[in-house]
């Protein structure tokens, strides 16, 4: 593991030296006699820590930690003075110093408790950040709707999956809730208090993607004016989500391939190398095993992320999940709102439950938020739909008009079909058509098929 990068400034050579002495064994450390010196150096690495003498040549140590504090990512300060006065503590604290010592009274146990402390609390204000952001959304498996066979399949993987290290590889149609799933692996994983990172490769170049997520070094091409930490290095400890892992190119391929193999890399521009505890969770919506086979996707690549598969169904292959789905959403919009909206209508829920959902879930919670918007009552009626879902609906009634059948009837003879076809398994003509049990005996109550 990386020690922690801690750069000293003092313009005496034998303080210099004795600190260096005493605290390299844990921490990597630089020197510099002067502020001038001392900020090249932080212009070029990220430091953890910086201990500074309050006089040096020229810039004295209290504007040195000012524009320390100033940095996109600046390091913990400790003043450091021969000559201690409540009032240049005070003042060191509000130019941002995290912690002040005399020299006088100094003592290497002292001081190294007191960088362990500050570090520690860093570390805890960094994770506290990072809760606070994932509050917003609710990660577990609460957060995905689905009483479907289907559905009830996937929840089982994710459990079994979700405590282990295993590399797991999400694919299903674009909008089937890839990354809910990711984030539910991770939150019931023993990393869930450690970051979850996100990155979606279909977004950025090939050049901006290998920066993204395995940062860089100041100068390593142009507009790097400072080196940055990667995604990988951002979720240590914790899971990094890859979606549409099918676009990245061959540079990355064999970076990433290296990594699942060693959990190692070297930032762009630089031969040192990084090692980083992260679990990796990929998505993808086309079929990498076709890629493999066109010669774009790495089949060593492939093997290595679909360790576990899990394949998550469009949702027009899971009817009954339909009406789950949308209640969820409309609640959630209608509280986002201010309405009091709660039900839906009759014609309403019939559209909604043959329409084909090219979308699927994101489709549907748009179009949730675009009819609670719309809607003048307290349900939901089909001219609050979206026009796409209207369309769909008259052409499908135009068509079973045509063949005189009603919506009803065809759902009917659908479940009479799966049970002939089950020899009267009502689990597995449910499954068969993508019903839970429950919704599937009620549906056999309404039909008034009990004795089947």
């Amino acid at each position: 593991m990386n020690k922690p990068m801690l750069l000293i400034v003092d313009d005496e050579k034998t303080t210099r030296d004795g600190l260096r002495a005493a605290l390299e064994e844990r921490y990597d450390v630089y020197v510099a006699e002067d502020a001038r010196a001392a900020l090249n150096l932080l212009e070029t690495e990220n430091f953890e820590v910086m201990l500074a003498d309050f006089r040096l040549p020229g810039e004295d140590g209290l504007k040195l930690i000012s524009r320390a504090k100033s940095l996109s990512k600046p390091p913990i300060c400790i003043l450091m003075t021969a000559y201690g006065s409540e009032e240049l503590a005070v003042e060191a604290m509000k130019l941002g110093a995290d912690d002040y010592i005399v020299k006088g009274r100094l003592q290497i146990d002292e001081l190294e408790m007191r960088i362990a402390r500050a570090l520690k609390h860093q570390k805890l204000e960094t994770e506290n950040v990072s809760l606070r952001q994932q509050l917003d959304t609710r990660f577990g498996l609460e957060n995905i709707t689905g009483e479907s066979t289907a559905m009830r399949d996937v929840f089982d993987v994710v459990r079994q999956v979700a405590p282990t290290r295993a590399t797991v590889l999400l694919s299903g149609e674009s909008g089937t809730g890839k990354e809910l799933v990711a984030r539910a692996i991770h939150q019931l994983s023993p990393r869930a208090r450690q970051p979850f990172v996100a990155v979606h490769c279909a977004a950025l170049t090939p050049t901006l993607l290998e920066s993204e997520l395995f940062g860089h070094e100041k100068g390593a091409f142009t507009g790097a004016h400072e080196r940055r930490i990667g995604r990988f290095e951002s979720a240590q400890g914790g899971t990094l989500f890859l979606d549409e892992i099918g676009e990245i190119d061959a540079t990355i391929q064999v970076k990433l391939l290296r990594f699942l193999g060693e959990r190692t890399f070297e930032r762009v521009g630089s031969n040192k190398t990084v090692t980083a505890d992260v679990r990796l969770v990929a998505a993808t919506n086309k079929n990498l095993e076709e890629l493999v086979k066109a010669g774009t996707f790495r089949e060593d690549l492939f093997f290595r992320l679909r360790v576990v598969e899990i394949t998550l169904p469009p949702l027009r292959e899971r009817p009954g999940d339909i009406p789950l789905l949308a209640r969820r959403f409309l609640l959630e919009f209608a509280k986002e709102n201010g309405k009091t909206v709660n039900d839906f209508t009759a014609d309403a829920l019939e559209w909604l439950m043959n329409y084909s959902w090219p979308g699927n879930v994101r489709e549907l919670r748009t179009a949730m938020e675009h009819a609670v918007v719309l809607c003048r009552g307290e349900k939901i009626s089909a001219r609050d739909l979206p026009r796409q879902i209207s369309v769909s609906a008259k052409t499908e009634t135009q068509s079973l008009q045509q063949n005189d059948l009603t919506v009803k009837e065809v759902e009917k003879q659908l479940i009479v079909r799966a049970l002939k076809e089950n020899e009267g398994n009502r689990t597995l003509a449910a499954k068969k058509i993508g019903m839970s049990r429950r919704t599937f005996h009620r549906k056999l109550h309404t039909y008034h098929l009990e004795g089947f």
